[in-house]
């Protein structure tokens, strides 16, 4: 049986770079959320990626990714994964 822990993976980026980031982190599917800091630290947006969220929420998360990357120069996103343990 395999045990679930979870790790993160940061990522710095611009606001021009954001969108394209988050697509390739939802189509890799072991994302679990995605939190977003400011060049100091401080985290101001997070967004759970579950199922339902990516099913039946995804042009409300959209648009508020949409509005951070307008509003960002330089961001970290940081990317909360399922690590799976091989036995």
């Amino acid at each position: 049986m395999e045990e679930k822990k979870t790790g993160f993976e940061e990522f710095k980026v611009s606001g021009s770079e954001i969108l394209e980031k988050i697509k390739e982190i939802i189509r890799e599917g072991n994302a679990r959320r995605i939190i977003f800091k400011t060049e100091d630290g401080r985290t101001f947006m997070e967004i759970p990626l579950t199922v339902g969220i990516v099913g039946t929420l995804i042009a409300p998360v959209w648009a508020a990714i949409g509005a951070v990357a307008a509003l960002a120069s330089n961001l970290t996103i940081v990317v909360e994964k399922e690590m799976r343990d091989k036995p």
